[in-house]
């Protein structure tokens, strides 16, 4: 298979490659060759199918490393609330409500359609705490043909009633999870998802560390997101060396398998050593972190110490499920923590911001993210014809203006996998 159409796409976090009437050629749903169309024509190279995409942008799928799908149907709810207090008041609510399968189907439903129409093709998604619904969900988004990983939540202490789990219920319920999960053989993935640390006895969590070591399983969690719950970790941890070291000490921060740990906006030193140490991701929710006052990240210094980052929505914290708002919000940010926080950490660049939302996040599900030979073949096609102007700017600035003023209403096609999930109209088929 042939894409034809302006291929955009990085390789690292500093270039943006641009080509003009370019086409990927795709086998096995992989990407085997990136390259313009006429090189393509007087190559020795046939496809059996070509889509043409005319003057469309075509980069690589953008990747959420973290949304509560659960919260999507309060979103943009309580956003004059800090963390903690939005937690009691709309979000544990709303998650209540998923014991209920037929709520539970509605709203999952309407998660997953909106979100096939998003620049979104991969995720790391928490559920609730509801082993059934949360296979729904699962199940949902697989006949959608996403690629994600989607964890059952664990929360056994510091919960409200309806979501307070028994813990060998809690890690029971998450084994049935996961097994009946791998058992599809697909996209879809389980992930060890312990809510956070308040949520989990020491019990619990080193149930979970032995689960993710027994299936070989990623983690995600929340980490250092605001300043009460930084101070209430160190209040019910007392052993742990910092939050981090609170989920490393049972397996669950990147020594056992890959983690990633969403927010990260007041790291400690020692914290950032062992970050890099294990891998760790850092899930950047920019938008989230301001609306629920929590501060802002320095993603400058996870860029350039090496730390493992992509972006996330985190829906319902954030009120945007779009990466177009993701990366507008991570660019805005990372000017006022150079402005009001540490005027040597230069804000990020479009460039960078792009490469978070695309390659940056895809290295946690492997080689995603990008137009390279051998990197999955996760693309989507947008139509920018409204927000072009008559001096037709280049690629790069038809991108950036795209990402600015556009919403999903652009996606006009998407491919996972090099497998085609959703298209608003027909490519023209093209002949060299």
């Amino acid at each position: 298979m042939v894409i034809k159409g302006n291929i955009l796409y990085t390789q690292d976090h500093k270039t943006l490659h641009t080509i003009r009437n370019g086409c990927l050629v795709v086998h096995g749903g992989v990407i085997e060759k990136t390259c313009t169309w006429e090189e393509f024509c007087a190559s020795d190279d046939s496809a059996e199918t070509i889509h043409d995409y005319g003057n469309q942008l075509i980069i690589p799928g953008m990747v959420d490393l973290h949304l509560h799908a659960s919260q999507f149907a309060f979103c943009g709810l309580g956003m004059d609330r800090e963390l903690l207090d939005w937690l009691a008041e709309y979000a544990f609510p709303e998650e209540m409500k998923y014991a209920d399968m037929n709520y539970a189907e509605t709203a999952y439903q309407s998660f997953v359609d909106t979100l096939l129409h998003s620049p979104t093709t991969r995720a790391c998604v928490f559920a609730t705490i509801h082993k059934d619904s949360s296979l729904k969900l699962a199940e949902l988004m697989r006949d959608a043909g996403f690629a994600a990983y989607i964890g059952k939540v664990n929360m056994d202490r510091q919960s409200p009633e309806g979501l307070c789990e028994d813990t060998a219920r809690s890690l029971a319920d998450t084994r049935d999870f996961i097994e009946t999960v791998l058992s599809w053989n697909c996209e879809i993935k389980p992930i060890i998802t312990p809510r956070f640390v308040p949520s989990c006895t020491d019990q619990l969590m080193a149930g979970l560390g032995k689960l993710s070591k027994e299936y070989h399983l990623p983690v995600q969690s929340h980490l250092a997101e605001n300043p009460n719950e930084v101070e209430l970790v160190k209040k019910l941890n007392s052993k742990a060396k910092s939050y981090g070291d609170a989920y490393d000490m049972f397996g669950l921060f990147g020594s056992n398998g890959p983690a990633v740990m969403a927010h990260c906006v007041y790291p400690e030193a020692a914290e950032l050593e062992l970050m890099k140490q294990n891998g760790v991701f850092v899930a950047h929710c920019a938008n989230s972190n301001f609306s629920l006052a929590s501060g802002i990240a320095p993603a400058r210094k996870y860029l350039e110490q090496g730390i493992n980052m992509g972006l996330g929505t985190d829906i319902a914290g954030g009120f945007s499920i779009s990466m177009f708002r993701a990366i507008q919000d991570t660019i805005s940010v990372s000017k006022l923590y150079w402005r009001l926080r540490d005027d040597g950490a230069a804000p990020l660049s479009f460039t960078e911001a792009f490469y978070l939302a695309t390659m940056g996040g895809g290295r946690f599900f492997g080689k995603v993210g990008s137009f390279l030979p051998g990197y999955a073949a996760d693309i989507l096609v947008l139509d920018d014809s409204r927000e072009q102007d008559a001096s037709e700017p280049d690629l790069r600035k038809r991108l950036e203006r795209l990402c600015y003023l556009a919403d999903s209403d652009v996606v006009s096609a998407k491919y996972i996998n090099g497998r085609l999930v959703m298209e608003k109209a027909s490519p023209s088929k093209s002949c060299c």
